[in-house]
């Protein structure tokens, strides 16, 4: 904590946030990033210490720009939170080789799945339709027009688990031909949708939206970026129609979808390649946390841990979004 508090003290002071009252609070910071609440003589502020090993990689600091550049652009049209612009002009900060976003406070909630109604998601999915409708060329952001295309050898994770007594190694011997075949589905359909791309959030699940009454805010703008427009809708969608136990409400779905198409038009697109390309990035997400989870990419034990959690979680994520699709498909080829 000592080391803590001498971190968030030069940082006030680099970045003229005022000096810093009573100790930096422990806040949700999602499964990637540490978030604390400080307060100074001059506000309270929301400060995000990036995970170090994401920072190793060698685009990511590329990212993080062109995510808070595209934050702060389409904040003239739809209500987000982007990081605080340094005096620098940065949005990073850099302190005992630790890298920093600061933001202003929000006051705000997100909501659990339970709490999620029809009027919460169209209104979403209106937000969403706006966000693609934005032109963000003047920002000249190259796009990723297959970058995305994944081969993941599934073997090599297992028998470096089995060396290590990983817990999710059984259900990954029971999962891996499907893994395989998830992958080359996944693939498939992103060399058929990839040419048709827009940026937006990316990651717009409830998490990353604070509501003060009925008004959201969209927050972690990090994962900001091209996609396929048909394929976000039909992800987030999910994200703001999934009950606590899973299953996928009905009326919440398609109140996401209509106020998505109230704002963007019809859309008309083979919904089976849409949602064979959802497996693309709960494939990333399962490699990434098996790689911490095997100390290949991992800060601390804390993150190892992590990474074992959230490995078991996303097979059992995977194969339950697999037994989803057929009816899925069935209901958007009905209604939409």
């Amino acid at each position: 904590m000592e080391w803590l508090v001498q971190v968030f003290k030069k940082l006030c002071k680099e970045s003229n946030l005022g000096e810093i009252i009573g100790f930096p609070l422990s806040i949700s910071g999602g499964l990637l990033h540490k978030m604390y609440a400080i307060e100074t003589d001059k506000g309270k502020y929301a400060i995000k210490i990036l995970n170090p090993q994401i920072m190793k990689r060698p685009d990511a600091m590329n990212n993080y720009v062109n995510s808070e550049r595209i934050a702060n652009l389409v904040s003239m049209k739809v209500p987000t939170a982007p990081a605080k612009i340094l005096l620098n002009g940065d949005f990073l900060l850099k302190i005992d080789n630790h890298f920093f976003m600061i933001f202003d406070w929000i006051e705000g909630k997100t909501l659990k799945p339970n709490r999620v109604n029809s009027s919460h998601s169209e209104k979403i999915g209106s937000l969403l339709a706006e966000i693609h409708r934005t032109d963000f060329s003047e920002l000249k952001i190259k796009e990723e027009l297959g970058d995305n295309e994944q081969t993941i050898d599934w073997k090599s994770y297992i028998q470096k688990g089995q060396k290590s007594n990983a817990e999710w190694v059984e259900l990954m011997l029971e999962t891996v031909d499907q893994l395989y075949e998830w992958t080359s589905l996944a693939n498939n359909a992103n060399r058929m949708l990839c040419t048709n791309l827009v940026i937006s959030h990316r990651d717009l699940d409830p998490k990353n939206v604070l509501w003060n009454n009925d008004n959201p805010v969209f927050i972690d703008w990090e994962s900001a970026g091209y996609i396929n427009p048909m394929h976000d809708l039909i992800e987030t969608a999910l994200y703001w129609s999934e009950e606590e136990i899973g299953k996928i409400d009905k009326e919440k779905f398609f109140a996401f979808i209509n106020g998505y198409k109230k704002r963007y038009g019809e859309v008309q697109i083979d919904w089976s390649t849409v949602l064979e390309n959802g497996f693309l990035g709960k494939l990333g997400w399962l490699e990434y946390n098996l790689r911490r989870s095997l100390w290949i990419e991992c800060s601390d034990e804390e993150e190892q841990m992590m990474g074992t959690t959230q490995s078991i979680e996303a097979i059992k994520e995977i194969r339950d979004y697999a037994e989803k699709i057929p009816t899925l498909v069935e209901w958007l080829n009905d209604e939409v």
